[in-house]
């Protein structure tokens, strides 16, 4: 059975309860806190591809305005400011093998594993 990583951010209750949700599976888990190990453009471009969404579907929109900046207006764009600034970035992402889910709802990860 392959293992199964989680785009993670302790500070985030949703990613929290993912977790707690992933570890009480007793499953094999990578756990990757991405504000301290920043994804590159090409991991986010996987994950968009296992998800089946655009990178700009999967940002977090109310960071934009925190951070006093625009979203890009092209997908490529996009993935750059998320690398730039990886609070952009949706969580928790659950990926196992070539799917990924976001956790929200927290029980949507479940389809995957």
């Amino acid at each position: 059975m392959s293992k199964i990583e989680i785009i993670h951010n302790p500070s985030c209750s949703k990613s929290r309860a993912a977790l707690e949700l992933l570890n009480s599976k007793e499953l094999a888990l990578e756990v990757t806190e991405y504000l301290k190990t920043p994804l590159s453009a090409d991991k986010l471009e996987q994950i968009a591809s296992k998800l089946g969404l655009k990178p700009s579907q999967f940002v977090r929109k109310g960071e934009y305005a925190k951070l006093g900046i625009g979203m890009a207006e092209t997908e490529k764009d996009v993935i750059k400011q998320m690398v730039e600034y990886p609070i952009l970035i949706e969580r928790p992402i659950v990926i196992h093998g070539d799917n990924a889910r976001i956790g929200r709802p927290t029980e949507s990860i479940l389809e995957i594993i």
